[in-house]
């Protein structure tokens, strides 16, 4: 029997099996992650950065954003964390932002960060940070997310970006799972303002089982093309009454996921929204349901940023809080001046 350093030349064909104990040493599984500017654009080359757009350039809606991400970033991630989950949204930004400055950037050399999907991986990469996986990675410190929408007991809508399956493992393996939004997002009852319905993603080949027919098997009758909608699918009879398949914008065909699978919009009455547990329960039963982007009693905590410059916190054994305005817009003077970090 030959040794694994022998040359290949020398090898000869073996009817010995090979020992299940074998002594060789195996790789280290973390020896695969390398920084994501290596990875991403070769060794030695300066990651592009991240431009920050002086926070009085913004508008009032990005400001609120800005803030609440901020403000997240300064309460929840300690010196400690050194495994980071970034969501997917337009407040993500933010928080890869602050987490680019002082006092947060002197510890990101051994900090991985571990993205939801296409558009935090490339936050990640741009920033120069370290690109993790979950695979590698299966506990995380914190992660900080946003959300299409927020009740009044941190149940939450996700998936607008159609990233919801990622989000929810990511929101799953933290000992953190903090929203970060701004205060159109938060409601009493969801969807109350978020009126594309609850984002579902399902496999390709099992999306037309989830839109089928309640009647006669025959009678399968699709009126997806041009209106993306059928007649009683098994989403209707919970309650769904338009069930819509996500189309792709600037392309023909269905939108994609970062796992290559179809999204369904569904609208439910408020009746039905008022117990978000019971609801995301029910449609998880359906076959070929991946997952729903309902997270219901997941958060921690909810940061919501305000026009007028303030920071409101709820949580989630109910308390609510404010953000000292101060403290809040604490970080803005590196953002005022417009550089990249």
């Amino acid at each position: 029997m030959t040794t694994p350093l022998e040359p290949m030349s020398s090898m000869q064909p073996s009817t010995t099996r090979r020992p299940s104990h074998s002594n060789t040493a195996r790789p280290d599984p973390l020896s695969s992650i390398t920084h994501a500017s290596a990875s991403r654009i070769g060794p030695g080359v300066i990651p592009t950065g991240l431009r920050v757009v002086p926070h009085g350039d913004l508008t009032d809606e990005e400001k609120a954003k800005r803030l609440a991400a901020y403000a997240a970033v300064d309460e929840h991630v300690k010196e400690h964390h050194k495994v980071l989950g970034i969501g997917s949204g337009s407040t993500v930004p933010y928080v890869v932002e602050r987490l680019c400055q002082p006092p947060h950037s002197s510890g990101n050399f051994d900090r991985w960060f571990i993205p939801t999907g296409f558009q935090s991986k490339e936050l990640i990469v741009k920033a120069g940070l370290n690109l993790g996986d979950v695979d590698q990675f299966p506990s995380i410190d914190v992660t900080i997310d946003g959300a299409d929408e927020v009740d009044d007991e941190l149940n939450a809508i996700k998936g607008g970006g159609a990233c919801q399956l990622r989000e929810k493992v990511l929101a799953e393996a933290a000992t953190h799972f903090i929203i970060v939004a701004d205060s159109r997002k938060d409601t009493k009852i969801l969807g109350t303002n978020w009126k594309q319905g609850v984002p579902i993603e399902v496999a390709p080949f099992a999306w037309a089982k989830v839109f089928q027919n309640s009647g006669n098997p025959l009678y399968f009758r699709i009126v997806l093309w041009p209106t993306r909608t059928i007649l009683s699918s098994d989403l209707q009879k919970m309650g769904c009454e338009k069930p819509t398949l996500r189309m792709g914008k600037m392309k023909a065909g269905p939108v994609v996921t970062d796992n290559g699978n179809f999204v369904i919009d569904a609208v439910f009455s408020e009746s039905y929204m008022r117990d978000p547990s019971e609801l995301l329960q029910r449609i998880k039963m359906l076959t070929g349901v991946l997952e729903v982007g309902i997270f219901a009693g997941m958060a921690e905590a909810a940061y919501f940023g305000y026009p007028d410059g303030t920071v409101s916190v709820r949580w989630q054994d109910g308390r609510c809080s404010t953000v000292d305005k101060e403290k809040a817009q604490k970080g803005l003077a590196v953002a005022n001046k417009g550089v990249r970090v």
